[in-house]
């Protein structure tokens, strides 16, 4: 459940630390610069990165049932690091890809399938051709239930938009919250129950229109509330029904869905005490873009 809950909370830690694609939309719909949020959402990244480290050290020692092993002789390791050389090349190219703007996320990841192709069957050889096939096979068959879940949070979403329950709730929050604090943990108990059935592209197209005003209002720069808004949608990554993530680490490991629920679980709390933090020091997330 541990390794589980693991994968499934790093894997959010993708859409804070540049690039973001929910960033981008974001900085569209608000009209803020981009790479202002993308500098921004490093801090954060950077401390949440950090925590899943300690997090993961504390449960192994403690709480995993660690065993100690002796330490691998350096003919081993050098032989291991040679066999990793490849792939690790084939990280930095993907990364380097992105970060250098040669390439759009998108791009990058075709040039990594790839390359992974190359590495596997010529240099590796690993790959076989019935490898190849269930491979694909077992790929289209996750993405299909990704799909399906997508389709149906956006019909559900839709739903909850024509019903116009975000305007009700970002004006129940302007009459009646007066606090910053408050209006920090009222909204994000609304983002994280809209990530109970919303995706993550759709709660930043839905909510940020609706709560960015009264955001503003209580004094909130537009930037540091980016950030924040994406951490609360990296919650709803990893927050049934509608945790994508969840979806994702399930099918791959074959585990139940409630054994990758259970196991994220502790994850989620170390996101929400960061978002506590971001809100305790706002420099966390603006010391970057604004007095670096």
């Amino acid at each position: 459940k541990f390794v589980y809950g693991l994968l499934a909370a790093g894997g959010t830690l993708g859409i804070l630390i540049p690039p973001s694609i929910p960033m981008i939309v974001y900085g569209f719909v608000t009209e803020q610069s981009v790479i202002a949020l993308f500098l921004a959402g490093v801090g954060p990244g950077i401390l949440l990165v950090i925590f899943f480290i300690l997090f993961a050290m504390v449960y192994a020692r403690w709480f995993g049932g660690y065993t100690p092993e002796p330490a691998t002789g350096w003919a081993e390791r050098k032989a291991s690091t040679l066999r990793a050389a490849p792939s690790m090349l084939l990280a930095a190219i993907v990364i380097g890809a992105i970060y250098t703007g040669a390439a759009t996320p998108t791009e990058a990841a075709a040039i990594g399938f790839a390359a992974a192709l190359v590495i596997t069957t010529l240099i590796l050889r690993t790959l076989t051709w019935q490898g190849f096939r269930d491979a694909a096979f077992e790929a289209m068959a996750t993405t299909v239930a990704i799909l399906l879940i997508i389709a149906g949070a956006k019909v559900f979403g839709k739903a909850i938009t024509l019903y116009r329950i975000p305007q009700d709730i970002s004006m129940f929050i302007g009459q009646t919250i007066d606090s910053p604090f408050a209006f920090v943990i009222v909204v994000s108990i609304v983002l994280l129950f809209m990530g109970l059935v919303f995706e993550a592209l759709s709660m930043v197209l839905i909510m940020t229109p609706v709560l960015l005003p009264a955001a503003l209002a209580m004094g909130f720069d537009p930037i540091w509330f980016g950030v924040y808004m994406v951490i609360l949608v990296e919650c709803a990554l990893i927050t049934p029904p509608v945790g994508l993530n969840l979806y994702v680490i399930q099918s791959v490991s074959r585990a139940s869905l409630g054994d990758v629920s259970r196991g994220v679980l502790p994850f989620l709390v170390i996101m929400l005490i960061s978002v506590l933090l971001l809100y305790l020091l706002p420099d966390i997330a603006l010391y970057i873009p604004f007095k670096l």
